[in-house]
Parts: C-alpha cells; structure tokens; sequence
C-alpha cells in the first residue's frame, strides 16, 4: 500500500513537473520573442524599412468627425395590390399575366429603412444613399451624436449614383470637409464611420483597396472606392475619410455572400458626390448628357468575329430607340463603339460615365468599326431622363 501510495505520488509529481515545463517552455518562448522582436523594430524604423512604424492614428481624426455623422430613419410608402394571390404562378396564368390591382385595387403598405448620413454644411445639408430613403418617402428623420432628433426635408435624389440630400432647420452643425477623392492611392489608410446595426457612430479602420471599381451591377453610374474598412448594413450613405480628416467617400454597398462584412466595401468618390450634390442643390435634379435609349454590351470574342472585328476592344450596341439622338445621328444595333472624342472605350460603365459628364447640347465623336469598317459619327447630346436604378445596394 505504501508502494502504491508513493508511486502514484511521484506520476503526480511528474506530471506536474512536465506541465510546468511545457508552460515554461511556451512562456520562455514568447519572452524571447517579445524581447528580440522590440530591438528588431527600432532597427528597421531606423534603417527607414517600410512596415516598422507602427499602424496609423485616427484618434484625433476620429474626434474631430464622429459628430458629423448622423443615423437616418425613412419611412416609405409601397403600393401593392390587395389581391392576397397578386405573386400566385397560377393566378398570373389564369388572368393572363395582368395587373392584379386593376381588377382588386391598390393598398398602401408603409416600410421602414434605417442608415447613416453625413453633414456636410453648417446649416443643416446631409448626404446620405438614395436607398436609404427610397422612392415614395413619407418621412424622414435625422438623430445627431448630440442625441437631437430632427425632421428632415428631401431636396433631391439621383438613382445613378445611389446619392440624396437631405435638408434639417438647424445651425452651427459639425461638419467633415470635403476632400479631393482624385488624390487617393491605393493602400492608403481611411476610416468609415457610421451606424451599423444601429450602432450609433461606429468606427472602423482600413485601406483602399482599388479605385475606379465599375460594372458592379450597383447603380448606373460607377466608379466606386473599393475598401476593406468594415462596411455593414447600416453603414450605408456614411462616412469614407482619410488621415486628413477629410470626407473622401460616401459609403454605399457591400459585396458579401452572408449579408455581412467581408472585406469588400464600396464607395462614392467624394469628387463625383459633390457634383451630384451641387446639381441636386442647384436643380433638385442631376443634370447629365444622353445619345437617347441605347443598349450596349461586351464584344465577346464569338461576336467580334460575327461582326468582322480584328479584336475585343470595344463594345456592341444590342438595342436603341429609332428617336434617339444616336440613331439620327447613324448609329445603328452591331456597331461596336471603339472610342468617344478620341478616348478608348474598354467597358459600357466607361461609355455611360463620358455621355453623362458631356455637356447637354455639345456634340461628340463616337469611331465605330461597321462591317469591318472604321466610321466616324458625330452625335448631339441630349439631356439625361431621369430613370430607376438597375441594382439595389446594401
């Protein structure tokens, strides 16, 4: 007995040895880490390596704009008929396809959508997504960071680039300044603010991931700042700003498969945003250029051949309207558009952006290859309609 006593002693002793060796061995290595890694660092910041300072500090950024960034609740009116089979497959069949309301009538159905907002004027101007307050808006209300519920007015929305501006009576508010989005290099440090989840002026940190981001199905004028800031529901029509402390970004959509953050936001570069805004100050509208109603698409390596073309570059126009400026002016469906006032055309988000920021009346020179032929087409630019968006961001 007193055999076994001691032998099960000494396995105990044993083993509590070894688990103070192991420890000790984890704890000794990270001791050596953290006193090699220290001297390794001021070596490198002094040898001037990239990397060995340490990460960046928006604290006094931060504090400056957190204020200035506002949480943003809509209320929208959505017509719906009162049919309750208006979505049946079945019922679509039977009545041949037609307008459930016009045979039961309509109702009003009243949702509600929360973002995030930015004040960019002293006297109560606020930037937010187009999105944000929808369509048919019955209300909108603005919380400030000093806890302030305001009634706001919309002063105008544009669906092309997912942006509004909203109007609130107040003074002396917390502004970010603008800054010039054209100055952004890719892997430079920018910070979102907004409210996330209702997480009233939330703050992440990240970089730019890329620049001049298009053909995202999001809006129809694209040209977005792509970053891995965290971006989530919520964080939409908030803030993008740099180190400066400058508004370089309206945060508007982000690329996820679960709905949530994954490293890819986007958005609206801060010069782009100021035109919209001026426009929808100045008109209640954007005003943009237009060669009418014109459907362009890729030139597939299948279809180049089709249309006698050497090579991809270019794109293909697949429909227009026979009353569009463009038509009048010779375009026709299977020209392929190869360059507009001598700038190369590589994609229809690059075509889009160059008709709307052409002067309305100015005439441009659209280089077609028909038939494996090279023509030259002036066309008159015509003012842009206003029409819906093709995608709906997050």
């Amino acid at each position: 007995m007193v055999k076994r006593l001691a032998l099960m002693t000494g396995l105990i002793s044993l083993g509590v040895v070894g688990g103070l060796v192991l420890a000790g061995r984890i704890h000794v290595q990270q001791d050596a880490v953290a006193l090699t890694a220290e001297p390794a660092a001021e070596q490198a910041a002094a040898r001037g390596v990239p990397g060995a300072a340490p990460g960046p500090d928006f604290t006094a950024v931060a504090e400056r704009t957190i204020r200035a960034v506002t949480n943003i609740s809509a209320v929208q009116v959505v017509r719906q008929p009162n049919s309750p089979f208006a979505s049946d497959p079945f019922f679509q069949y039977f009545f041949g396809g037609g307008d459930p309301g016009e045979m039961f009538g309509y109702r009003n159905r009243y949702e509600s959508s929360l973002g995030s907002g930015v004040v960019i004027s002293a006297d109560g101007y606020v930037v937010t997504n187009y999105h944000v307050i929808g369509e048919n808006t019955a209300e909108v209300s603005i919380s400030m960071a000093d806890r302030r519920e305001l009634k706001a007015t919309v002063v105008g929305a544009d669906s092309w680039t997912d942006l509004a501006l909203l109007k609130v009576e107040a003074t002396n508010l917390p502004v970010i300044p603008w800054g010039d989005s054209s100055n952004l290099k890719v892997a430079e440090w920018v910070m979102a603010i907004g409210n996330p989840f209702s997480l009233n002026q939330t703050v992440t940190l990240g970089i730019v991931s890329a620049l001049g981001r298009a053909g995202m199905g999001i809006s129809t004028y694209e040209d977005f700042i792509q970053t891995d800031a965290a971006i989530n529901p919520g964080n939409s029509g908030g803030a993008l700003i740099n180190s400066r402390g400058e508004l370089i970004g309206i945060n508007t959509a982000i690329y996820s498969q679960s709905g949530g953050y994954q490293g890819i936001g986007f958005a609206v570069p801060s010069n782009l945003a100021r035109r919209v805004i001026d426009d929808l100050k100045k008109y209640g509208e954007v005003r943009r250029g237009s060669l009418g109603y014109l459907d362009v698409a890729p030139l597939t390596t299948r279809l180049a051949e089709e249309l006698r073309a050497p090579n991809t570059d270019g794109i293909v126009i697949t429909q227009m309207s026979r009353t569009s400026s463009a038509y009048r002016a010779g375009l026709r469906p299977g020209d392929i558009i190869r360059k507009v006032n001598g700038e190369a055309i590589t994609n229809s988000s690059q075509f889009v952006r160059l008709i709307a920021d052409t002067p309305i009346g100015s005439t441009v020179r659209v280089e077609v290859l028909r038939g494996g032929e090279t023509e030259t087409v002036r066309a008159q630019v015509d003012k842009q309609e206003p029409r819906a968006m093709r995608g709906r961001a997050q």
